[in-house]
């Protein structure tokens, strides 16, 4: 996870050194502004991934996770079309309800109750999987009346970079997201649970994975999808040691998980390390 707050060409080495060190995917916040680094720099998402995919070739490139709380599906889809096309087809997007802080209510939107914010995220989602989807310019584009959002013969870019579209990994821990991720989802995310407790929150991400696990068994869906968890919280940082980073991923793979994504270092403040212990785990894992 590297956090959109260096400036060009600082930014630019981390995405180019994720890729060299044999990481598999590399992430961004998918925020106007974040908790505590609110009044920090902090620069846009696609602007950024358009960026890191002009300079690496191999490696995923991720949104931690896109939401409807500042952003409707129409011009979205469009602007992910046109960045997994830069990128040859290497675009990850998670996708989420959103969260009730700064996003929620820095355009003037109402507050929504759980119910709301869970009809419009289902209602953003599937609208992201037809459009992304679409093909035909020439064949009067896609419309649709929901609740939430609306399109009148909305055109995307043509072709898309992969086929059936991008994949779309829906984020959630409630149990209808989880539901949803389960039988819709191209992958499910998670951050876990209490974030004030590192021991609480193995505990809470482990009924996490068992609902996953039981939704999915219920879906009756064929093969398996990606599960993705973050393994850093506030009170906890995976990457503060190479023995506790190698702890971290361990304990997720035996709860079933099959990626995990770290913050990049900070130089202070939250996810506060050195990157010579990114360097290690580089060396002594990625690259055994």
């Amino acid at each position: 996870m590297i956090l959109p707050q260096q400036d060009w060409p600082a930014a630019g080495r981390r995405w180019r050194l994720a890729e060299e060190y044999g990481f598999d995917h590399a992430w961004t916040y998918d925020h106007l502004s974040w908790r505590s680094l609110a009044d920090q720099r902090w620069h846009a998402t696609i602007p950024t991934l358009t960026a890191a995919a002009m300079v690496t070739t191999r490696i995923g490139l991720g949104l931690f996770v896109a939401s409807p709380n500042f952003r409707h599906p129409v011009p979205f889809a469009k602007e992910l079309a046109t960045l997994d096309d830069i990128a040859g087809g290497r675009v990850l997007v998670g996708v989420g309800s959103g969260g009730t802080g700064f996003d929620a209510y820095v355009l003037g939107q109402p507050e929504l109750s759980p119910r709301e914010r869970h009809g419009r995220f289902i209602e953003f989602a599937e609208a992201l999987d037809t459009l992304l989807r679409f093909e035909q310019p020439g064949s009067g584009g896609i419309s649709f009346d929901g609740d939430w959002f609306t399109s009148r013969s909305a055109r995307m870019v043509g072709a898309p970079a992969r086929h059936p579209r991008m994949p779309l990994l829906i984020a959630g821990n409630g149990p209808k997201t989880i539901r949803f991720a389960a039988n819709h989802g191209d992958g499910w995310v998670t951050t876990g649970g209490n974030e004030d407790d590192r021991e609480r929150w193995w505990f809470e991400l482990a009924v996490l994975a068992r609902r996953f696990e039981d939704e999915y068994a219920a879906s009756g869906r064929q093969g398996d999808i990606p599960r993705f968890v973050s393994i850093d919280i506030e009170s906890a940082y995976s990457l503060a040691s190479f023995a506790s980073y190698e702890d971290a991923v361990s304990r997720a793979e035996t709860l079933g998980f099959t990626d995990v994504v770290a913050h990049w270092p900070r130089e202070d403040g939250i996810y506060a390390g050195d990157e010579s212990v990114l360097a290690e785990v580089a060396d002594k894992l990625l690259q055994a």
